[in-house]
């Protein structure tokens, strides 16, 4: 039996078109035209973040990026286990202390939830950008964001996370590289860096600088009696010690061993004198003794004056320092006077 044969208009005539659905295709054109503009400002993200190197850079410019899209008064960041914060406000005068306040707040131990607050919404979230991080981001805002921004702020803190980790590591590489690894005091490296720099201000200005060189008595003895890891312990409580003493603009440097250098600008010698009077007191107030001797420090103490160079400054100091070893230990040296003693005590 012959199978029917099609007509030529039956071959011809098109297929009748499928019914279109208008409503449902201009939805998804609106869809997909809102996914390459959030993608194109998600790119745009990536790029402003690849040229911030640190911490407050990262921040900076993440909150000036997202400031168009979502309004907010401030950004803040904290990572606890790294002891790494930064906070970015937009604002200015009394506004500004108080957001900045809202956000300590809220970045702090007992962490302000989130939520209405003097007139504010405070939100926080976590990005873990790695095993151990508990990194916490916190966005004030005047008011409240709608659930469109909020899905937008999370999406861009998925960006946010890893170029955050790379702040982090860079941060901790300079720290490796710029401080001591046992006492966690500056290093040689950075008083190279900073030391030219604080002669010129000292210059420019007309201010006082004094440069005091330290080195423990008798620590010799704590190594070859006690050991060296009860040394490298008697050096971070030393460390410690002085540390506490000195102030944030002061430069503490361990040079090595047991041999430190403070730099004090905008420090008089009577005051330096006074400070280093007093460390000599706290250091042997450590009580720490091997084989028959107690741990002390001596200290030189040398005045900057116009003219003296860097390479100067320091040999100076270094020369009043054996002045004071050379006087009995324990005791401070200026240049230019005689050695005072701390008192020893009597066993």
């Amino acid at each position: 039996m012959n199978a029917p044969v099609a007509s030529i208009h039956e071959l011809s005539s098109p297929a009748p078109p499928a019914a279109v659905n208008v409503d449902r295709l201009i939805v998804e054109l609106d869809y997909q035209r809102r996914k390459a503009e959030q993608l194109a400002l998600m790119n745009e993200l990536h790029a402003r973040l690849a040229r911030a190197i640190d911490l407050p850079g990262m921040i900076e410019a993440f909150s000036v990026w997202l400031l168009p899209h979502v309004e907010h008064e401030l950004i803040a960041y904290r990572n606890p286990a790294r002891g790494r914060s930064h906070f970015f406000c937009s604002s200015h005068g009394p506004l500004r202390r108080q957001v900045v306040r809202i956000a300590a707040e809220a970045l702090g131990p007992a962490g302000r939830p989130a939520g209405k607050i003097e007139g504010f919404s405070l939100y926080r979230w976590r990005l873990d950008s790695r095993p151990g991080d508990k990194d916490v981001v916190v966005l004030v805002c005047q008011r409240p964001l709608d659930r469109s921004s909020l899905s937008f702020v999370r999406d861009a803190l998925d960006v946010l996370r890893e170029p955050l980790r790379r702040a982090l590591d860079y941060e901790d590489l300079f720290e490796m590289a710029n401080h001591d690894a046992l006492t966690g005091l500056a290093n040689r490296r950075v008083l190279d860096d900073r030391i030219g720099p604080i002669m010129d201000s000292a210059r420019r200005h007309k201010r006082p600088l004094v440069v005091a060189a330290l080195d423990l008595d008798h620590f010799k003895e704590v190594n070859d009696h006690l050991g060296h890891a009860e040394g490298d312990r008697v050096l971070q409580q030393v460390a410690a010690v002085m540390r506490q003493a000195v102030r944030s603009s002061d430069l503490l440097v361990r040079m090595g061993g047991d041999e430190f250098l403070l730099v004090l600008p905008e420090t008089s010698l009577n005051d330096a004198r006074t400070l280093a009077e007093r460390l000599v007191r706290q250091i042997a107030g450590l009580d720490i003794e091997a084989g028959g001797r107690r741990l002390g420090v001596s200290i030189g103490l040398v005045s900057w004056r116009p003219g003296m160079s860097k390479e100067e400054l320091l040999q100076k100091a270094d020369e009043t320092l054996y002045r004071a070893k050379a006087a009995g230990r324990n005791r401070v040296a200026v240049a230019g006077s005689r050695a005072r003693g701390g008192r020893q005590r009597r066993r």
